[in-house]
């Protein structure tokens, strides 16, 4: 099975407890911590991963990074899932717990890459607009590709509206390419 799959299994079972408890947002501040501290430190990552460390190791380890920074639930689903010899999809499993988060929250993640900075007005406008055809909350990502010369590219999922003048030249390009063969 992919550490995906069993990383939302284990994700699914946690948003679950964490539902009966009221503490489903706790946890999710907890899975950004938890997601944050291992992009900071590989080591760690390769570490909870490495099936050779002994699992009264790895969950020493956690005691002494996490212990006092997240709730009781969240530490004990942490070694539960180092005792049942799943450190390996501790990493996919907080990821898939926020995915789920989102999902119930009904929150949308999107990405704006523009050429230059977008102003807060312009970000608002956005996240408006978004927010009215998904039908929930947006997270807007903003980015800047200054190779797009002017306009934008949206990307919310798997949709994507390019309205940079890159795109256009390159649509261009494609029809006097097709147009002259």
């Amino acid at each position: 099975m992919s550490e995906l799959t069993v990383g939302a299994r284990y994700a699914k079972s946690l948003i679950d407890l964490a539902q009966e408890q009221n503490l489903v947002d706790v946890v999710k501040a907890d899975m950004n911590l938890f997601i944050h501290t291992l992009k900071a430190n590989p080591e760690l990552k390769a570490v909870l991963s490495n099936p050779v460390i002994a699992q009264v190791k790895k969950t020493k380890i956690l005691d002494e990074v996490f212990l006092n920074k997240v709730n009781k639930v969240t530490i004990s689903f942490f070694k539960l899932m180092v005792d049942k010899g799943r450190g390996e999809v501790l990493y996919a499993t907080a990821n898939e717990y926020i995915n789920l988060y989102n999902i119930k929250k009904h929150i949308t993640k999107a990405t704006v890459t523009s050429a230059s900075p977008l102003s807060a007005a312009n970000e608002k406008v956005i996240i408006a607009e978004v927010e009215k055809a998904v039908g929930g909350t947006v997270e807007l990502t903003a980015k800047v590709d200054s190779a797009l010369i002017g306009g934008f590219v949206l990307t919310v999922g798997s949709t994507q509206m390019d309205t940079s003048v890159l795109g256009s030249l390159k649509k261009l390009q494609k029809e006097f390419a097709g147009t002259a063969a």
